[in-house]
């Protein structure tokens, strides 16, 4: 059955367009009656990021949670993989965050986690799916057995002591001045907070949120302001988290963006030498460079690749028994710590390399040189594009131009209308060409 509703990372779209209080409130419904399972009272934890449409999608799936009898603790703002792990530690049955992760403020998104903080399987969600299609009036709860809903204080602590407790008790960050965006997002007061208490200098940027300002020239899909301020205040590392964060990029004291690849080979190579690694290599996805994969495989490391998405990477994680595991995007997965992608725990990682080591973090931070790796987005608006014939025949010329020298990608993305081309290859001017050239048939396509 394909999905209707549900992408690579929950549901999203623009707000009050697909994201409609209508919507959320059967969402909740369908999802409520989905996880009551046994005789207990039911309860759900729900997180937001800052965007304006947050109040609306999250009042309209108390009442849907409510409705069909689950108790709701809300938790305001606050980071995904802190809902993720808020929603275990809490016993719920049921974790949302209501987010649409990296995009601008118009769109909105709701995001689902099972009781131990994972996010949904494809199963689980096509269940959700059927019931959010189905007349479910003669399932909601009686007036007796209604559900409450009630806000919950304190939990920006438990967050801040669980990212701490990643990090070794000696280790503190004393003398180093820390840039730290927030992308005017989830993160806004509990990262700034926490690196605080961890003993850094703290220069805090994109923490003044407005409803309308979330990832906003800001965050880690805009870092040039991030890189800005770390060369103005002579800071030794800047750190860059989106919407939601849970997705990290650094910035080196030369103000040079270091993305997840780095940070994967950074976390993979010390971890490896203190014995935490749990398998011989880690999980990335097919966006990753060649170039990490060459260097993984110089230190007797395996690069297993998956689909685009952390949370196929995760699930490649779970089954294959590594701990490591995350995107060039900078979804870093650690799940001795965490069941999602969590961009500050990664970068808390890094800083106590940085810590041992005592190099500057544009030593620390490159590991391998990159192959050129050209990415570029097709927006489209429906329908088919990559079925074209022009566009077939594009692709089909660039992977016999690419053949043995190089490799080609193209794919929809799963939460927005776009396709993203990649080419990847040691001659950039023939990579750019390539990608180019198919750009170009998907943009006749798309018209």
């Amino acid at each position: 059955m394909s999905r209707k509703y549900f992408g690579t990372d929950g549901i999203r779209g623009r707000a009050n367009g697909l994201i409609t209080p209508e919507l959320a409130l059967k969402v909740g419904q369908a999802a409520g009656l989905a996880f009551q399972r046994g005789d207990h009272r039911h309860r759900v934890v729900i997180g937001k990021d800052t965007r304006l449409s947050g109040y609306m999608i999250e009042y309209a799936m108390v009442a849907g949670f409510t409705s069909v009898g689950m108790d709701v603790l809300l938790v305001g703002p606050m980071p995904t993989p802190a809902v993720a792990m808020l929603t275990k530690s809490m016993r719920a049955d049921l974790g949302v965050m209501i987010s649409a992760s990296h995009n601008l403020f118009e769109d909105n998104g709701i995001k689902l986690f099972g009781p131990q903080g994972f996010k949904l399987s494809d199963d689980v969600e096509k269940q959700i799916e059927l019931l959010l299609d189905e007349p479910i009036e003669k399932r909601l709860a009686q007036s007796a057995s209604l559900g409450r809903a009630r806000r919950i204080d304190g939990v920006h602590d438990r967050y801040i002591e669980f990212a701490k407790r990643t990090l070794p008790r000696d280790l503190s960050l004393d003398g180093l001045r820390v840039v730290i965006d927030c992308a005017n997002g989830a993160a806004y007061k509990v990262v700034p907070e926490a690196l605080w208490e961890l003993g850094a200098d703290v220069v805090p940027i994109g923490v003044e949120p407005d409803g309308f300002n979330i990832n906003k020239d800001c965050g880690s899909t805009s870092p040039e302001a991030l890189s800005r301020k770390v060369r103005e205040m002579r800071a030794d590392i800047g750190i860059a988290l989106d919407g939601d964060a849970d997705r990290v990029i650094l910035v080196d004291e030369r103000g040079h963006v270091v993305d997840g690849d780095q940070l994967l080979a950074v976390i993979a190579q010390s971890w490896k030498e203190d014995g935490r690694l749990s398998r011989p290599g880690i999980v990335a996805t097919v966006m990753s460079n060649l170039g990490l994969e060459r260097f993984l495989k110089g230190h007797g490391l395996d690069l297993v690749r998956t689909p685009v998405g952390d949370r196929y990477v995760l699930e490649q994680m779970l089954n294959g028994g590594y701990n490591l595991g995350g995107e060039q995007s900078g979804h870093i997965i650690l799940s001795d710590y965490a069941t999602t992608g969590d961009g500050f725990v990664a970068a808390l990682q890094v800083l106590a390399v940085v810590q041992k080591l005592r190099r500057p973090v544009s030593e620390v931070c490159h590991r391998f040189d990159p192959l050129p790796q050209i990415l570029k987005n097709v927006r489209h608006k429906g329908g088919k594009p990559l079925d074209d014939s022009d566009v077939k025949s594009a692709i089909s010329d660039g992977e016999k131009r690419l053949n043995g020298h190089g490799r080609l990608l193209i794919r929809s993305s799963g939460t927005e209308p776009v396709i993203r081309v990649m080419g990847e290859g040691e001659d950039r001017i023939l990579v750019e060409d390539v990608v180019d050239t198919i750009v170009s048939a998907l943009g006749q396509a798309a018209a």
